[in-house]
This record gives C-alpha cells, sequence and structure tokens, in this order.
C-alpha cells in the first residue's frame, strides 16, 4: 500500500519543522531586497509585484515539490499569470510569499511569508515568516509556536479578552469604518496594521480581534488563520461559521479573526 508521506510527516511533526525552515529561507531571500531600491512590476489588477515575490514563491514551490511531490500547489504568483483552478484539489498548499507587497516597497517592517496547507477545505498546518522582524510562527500539530531566527521555539496562546480590547485593522480602511469595526467586536481601541502578521500577533496574546470586509484572496489569510486557531482562536466568515478553503476563485469575503 503506498504510503501518504504528507499525514506521516504531519503526525510526527517533520511537516512543521520543514515549513518553518522553507519560510525562513524565503525570507533570506526577500531580505536583501528591502530597502534597496527593488525594482516594482504591476499585475494584471494592478497591484504590485516585485523580484522578492517571484524568487521566494519560486523557493517554496521547489522545495515543497522536492518533500512531497504530486501535492499542488496555488500560489499568489502563479495564480496572478496563469489563473486559479476551477476547483480545488482535495490536498494543496496555499502560498503567498510576501504579503505586504506595498508595505514592503515603501520600506515598511510588516510584511509576510506564508506557506499552508489545506484538505477538503480545512486547515492542517501553517506558516508565517516576518523576514524584517526576524520572527516565525508555526502550527505544531498540538498548538502553535513563535521563535526568533536562530533561536528556540516557544509555546503561543490568545490571551483572554481584556475589559478594552485592542482590534487590529487593515490600513486601507477609513477612520469612519475603523470605529464602527471597533465597536462592533466591543474593542476599545484599534491600530493599523498590515499583512497577515495581524492573525501571529493575536495568536501569541498581544491584541485581540481583526475584523476585515474588503476582499482577500485565500493564500492572503490561510497561513495567519492555522497559526491563530492552533493557538486557540478563530477565523469566523459573515456567516458565524469558520472560514473555510476552496472557495470559488479561491477568494474570501467578510470575516473576524478573534483570540478567545
Amino acid at each position: 500500500m503506498k504510503t501518504d508521506t504528507v499525514a506521516r510527516d504531519l503526525k510526527s511533526g517533520k511537516l512543521h519543522d520543514i515549513l518553518a525552515e522553507t519560510a525562513e529561507a524565503a525570507a533570506a531571500v526577500i531580505l536583501p531586497f528591502w530597502r534597496n531600491g527593488v525594482e516594482v512590476m504591476s499585475k494584471a489588477d494592478d497591484s504590485p509585484v516585485t523580484l522578492a515575490d517571484q524568487q521566494a514563491e519560486a523557493l517554496i514551490l521547489q522545495r515543497l515539490a522536492d518533500v512531497w511531490p504530486g501535492v499542488p500547489a496555488i500560489a499568489e504568483e502563479a495564480a496572478s499569470a496563469h489563473g486559479t483552478p476551477e476547483s480545488a484539489p482535495d490536498r494543496y498548499w496555499l502560498i503567498d510569499p510576501l504579503d505586504g507587497t506595498r508595505g514592503f516597497v515603501q520600506g515598511k517592517e510588516a510584511f509576510t511569508v506564508n506557506i499552508a496547507l489545506v484538505e477538503k477545505g480545512r486547515l492542517l498546518a501553517g506558516v508565517v515568516s516576518a523576514p524584517a522582524l526576524g520572527v516565525t510562527w508555526r502550527t505544531t500539530g498540538s498548538g502553535a509556536e513563535r521563535r526568533a531566527f536562530g533561536e528556540a521555539w516557544r509555546s503561543i496562546r490568545v490571551r483572554e479578552r481584556p475589559s478594552e480590547g485592542v482590534a487590529l485593522l487593515s490600513h486601507s480602511i477609513t477612520d469612519e469604518e475603523a470605529e464602527r469595526l471597533m465597536r462592533q467586536n466591543g474593542c476599545a481601541v484599534w491600530q493599523g496594521m498590515d499583512s497577515s502578521l495581524k492573525f501571529c500577533l493575536i495568536a501569541e496574546g498581544r491584541f485581540d480581534a481583526y475584523p476585515r470586509t474588503g476582499p482577500t484572496s485565500e493564500w492572503d489569510t490561510a497561513a495567519g488563520q492555522a497559526v491563530l486557531e492552533a493557538a486557540g482562536g478563530r477565523v469566523l466568515g459573515s456567516d458565524g461559521q469558520t472560514l473555510a478553503y476552496g472557495k470559488p476563485g479561491f477568494l474570501n469575503g467578510p470575516f473576524t479573526a478573534i483570540g478567545a
């Protein structure tokens, strides 16, 4: 009988180790471009892309294919160039090699590398690495962990909601919309933040909610959601159900990421 290497490596923890190593290798590819006058190109939807995005994605795709051949991948830059499948495979990778490209080009620090494993709409594993911050977050199979590059892993957990919760919101929304979302989610103050870093900061207990009304692609959220859920949090769609994957066009509707 053929061995299911993905299931075996998930159970042993090897998969989580390799995903973290791969994300940090992609971070090492990206960092030399940061604050170094990288050329910015435009995709079909007018969103920016750089050589950093493209080279990081190529590295991730090659490493995953070397270890787990036959598992398809849906990655942002390949999807932008060639489109997405009409329907989701049973099991596949979701990859955003550089989430927060606009901020990256502007020299900001909140950009991330994202890799997630999805099976039948459900997240099995995920890793988020923040190259400029030198930090990686990952699922473990029994929880979530964080490490500074080169240091030991430590467990993370969402915090109990304080009396005055703090929301993280996208910089792209208006102050009026931010105030509405903050009140709607029972938070007293809010802070703007780019990229999937928002999920991870909630997962490690520093913030409490991240409501999102604007459109996102599934590769923008999958890895961060996996980490947050492993740390005890939730990501709920507008129907109140857990945000699932493999939706038409691999697009998300409104959602809210919350800690405790």
